[in-house]
């Protein structure tokens, strides 16, 4: 009798399968097509000459040997990812907090000095990203950033602080004293500093006051949110945020808010897998939740 493994992705491509029961499920937690998911299952099927799935209507259902090998596989695939969680920590690794470059830059590097000293053990480490941010990625712990619900599977998601965004501008504009006077109404005429990073933070905010998005006048466009607001405070214009990512221009005078912020669908959240997670993580969690509320 042969001792031949199946090939090891298509055993993680059915695990995942038959665990979420939807092979588009998988490919969104695999970070593959569906197209792949289901080529992996096909090549384990051919290589235990077996049948896993079965159609049932528009979707899958395990077949008996499908159900035999997925609680064969579930339990096998739990206990890799716990050793490797241990072994891990054993081995004294960095815990791996992803956040986009913006919220790292504005607020959570200012904060960085008091986090390692009450934090000294956690022995941080902060990976920088502008796209979606998952902790189902094996470079990271867990993510830090805006996110709007539903949620995705496979996640544990802890809600920090609503999102809350509004105009601000710098005290050093040429017009300050004029613009500042303006009503959200007019201020639609201003030609308004914008980010590619974030194209819906004008029309969002208009159309939570009640205004009309065809009246936006878009002014000088930046790449990424932290340039935009580096221009803000060099008094270039008037730019949109969140309020967390100018508390500190704000506190300062660097910038300053007449219009307000006005509360959005999104929150600040923290999350990391709902499986195995790290245990450091309900510590930067409640030092975060405490931070906020300074």
């Amino acid at each position: 009798m042969t001792r031949e493994l199946p090939p090891l992705n298509a055993l993680r491509a059915f695990e995942a399968a038959a665990r979420l029961q939807s092979i588009s499920l998988a490919a969104a937690e695999l970070h593959v097509t569906h197209g792949a998911v289901s080529r992996q299952i096909r090549v384990l099927e051919e290589h235990l000459g077996t049948s896993l799935f079965g159609k049932e209507g528009r979707g899958v259902k395990l077949t008996d040997a499908g159900r035999r090998l997925r609680d064969t596989a579930f339990d096998v695939f739990e206990r890799l990812r716990s050793t490797c969680t241990e072994l891990r920590q054993a081995g004294d690794a960095p815990f791996v907090l992803g956040c986009p470059g913006s919220l790292l830059a504005r607020w959570f590097i200012p904060r960085l000095d008091r986090l390692n000293r009450d934090l000294p053990e956690l022995r941080l480490q902060l990976s920088a990203s502008e796209g979606e941010l998952d902790p189902q990625r094996g470079d990271v712990d867990a993510t830090l950033c805006f996110a709007t619900p539903p949620w995705p599977t496979g996640m544990r998601v802890n809600e920090l602080a609503a999102e809350r965004i509004g105009p601000v501008i710098s005290p050093q504009h040429p017009r300050f004293a004029e613009l500042a006077m303006l009503a959200p109404v007019q201020l639609m005429a201003e030609p308004l500093l914008h980010t590619a990073s974030r194209p819906q933070a004008w029309p969002q905010w208009v159309q939570l006051n009640g205004l009309d998005s065809a009246d936006l006048h878009p002014g000088q466009g930046f790449e990424h949110l932290y340039y935009l607001l580096e221009a803000a405070v060099a008094g270039l214009g008037i730019a949109i945020a969140p309020e967390q990512l100018v508390a500190d221009d704000l506190a300062a005078g660097r910038l300053q808010a007449p219009w307000g912020f006005v509360e959005t669908p999104a929150r600040l959240c923290f999350s990391s897998r709902a499986r195995n997670p790290d245990p450091r993580c309900a510590r930067l969690l409640d030092w975060l939740a405490a931070e906020l509320q300074r």
